[in-house]
């Protein structure tokens, strides 16, 4: 039986990114914990024989220090893509000058590690707009992996909002964290936004909108690991059911523990033993090989549009009009 594809990313955010969301002004020092998580991941990846998509910031990628873990990840043969400058989840605010210095900053950064300008983007905290995605295409870039389809966006907004302690001006700048309602009523399909420009959405369970992604797994986990275990089954049977192609994010959170960041008591989940979160990430990926054929991002996205375009001829020739009278 044919198995259709699937992809995995894992969104890179370090250390200094949390904290400064959570309005810590240490994170202007910039403190990382690639050296702690680089190797558990790869580590990882390796005895499960899978490839995945690293959407990589563009200020850790110039910084010297971080060269040695992202050069690591380029040589495994992971793919190597741009998750912003500063992780700013407020990029649909930016003027095209701010967008274009961005852009620019984060492929020269990527491209001189791993010897590649970047084909795929997600924007931090899901941020997007019609100004991106025409950058987007104009930088020639395959797939856009911002589109998070699910009714808990706005609530996952508030109970953030709630938490941190950032100032009234930087909280009315993430009013766009984890999308809008209207995102939930969107294909979890890869599907053509622009022309030669592919949505990869981040996959929640069909028919819900709920969130499924390894860290909202963990979270469930810390309260029960048998619910953890049916939510994700669950997802992964109404994904079949429903042909629906998933792609499942990652975090470095989900490799980390207390012991490893305590500045970072306020991260959900963050209290698992690392080993028990490894445990369980391995568990999902592999019940994910088992069904599906899983790879990068990149190479799903070629794979859908693939399909999009040999479906094209024959959606217009339904769709032309009939000329016998």
């Amino acid at each position: 039986m044919h198995r259709l594809p699937a992809s995995i990313s894992l969104d890179l955010d370090n250390k200094w990114a949390y904290l400064k969301t959570q309005g810590c002004e240490s994170w202007r020092s910039f403190p990382s914990y690639f050296d702690v998580v680089t190797p558990r991941i790869l580590d990882q990846m390796r005895l499960l024989n899978q490839k995945i998509t690293f959407f990589v910031v563009g200020a850790d990628a110039e910084r010297a220090e971080n060269h040695g873990a992202l050069g690591a990840m380029a040589t495994a043969g992971h793919e190597l893509a741009n998750h912003s400058f500063m992780h700013e989840p407020w990029l649909h605010l930016y003027s095209h000058e701010e967008l274009a210095n961005d852009f620019d900053r984060t492929e020269a950064a990527i491209e001189a590690i791993s010897g590649r300008k970047p084909v795929g983007f997600r924007g931090p905290g899901f941020s997007s707009s019609t100004t991106v995605r025409h950058e987007l295409c104009t930088r020639g870039y395959e797939y856009d992996a911002s589109l998070f389809p699910t009714v808990l966006g706005p609530v996952a907004r508030a109970y953030f909002m709630m938490k941190s302690n950032l100032s009234p001006e930087e909280k009315a700048k993430r009013s766009g964290l984890y999308g809008n309602f209207s995102s939930a009523f969107s294909s979890l399909n890869a599907h053509e936004i622009e022309s030669g420009l592919m949505e990869m959405p981040v996959t929640t369970m069909p028919l819900l909108r709920l969130p499924v992604h390894m860290s909202y797994l963990l979270f469930l986990a810390q309260y029960s690991m048998p619910l953890a275990r049916l939510y994700w089954s669950t997802t992964l049977t109404l994904c079949r059911i429903k042909g629906i192609s998933p792609s499942m994010l990652l975090h470095p959170t989900d490799y980390l523990d207390i012991n490893d960041v305590p500045e970072m008591s306020f991260f959900p989940g963050i209290r698992i033993p690392a080993e028990r979160k490894m445990s369980f990430v391995s568990e999902v990926i592999s019940s994910l090989q088992r069904h599906y054929r899983t790879m990068t991002m990149a190479e799903h996205c070629r794979e859908a549009a693939a399909q999009h375009l040999s479906l094209a001829p024959s959606l217009s020739i339904k769709t032309q009009p009939s000329l016998s009278r």
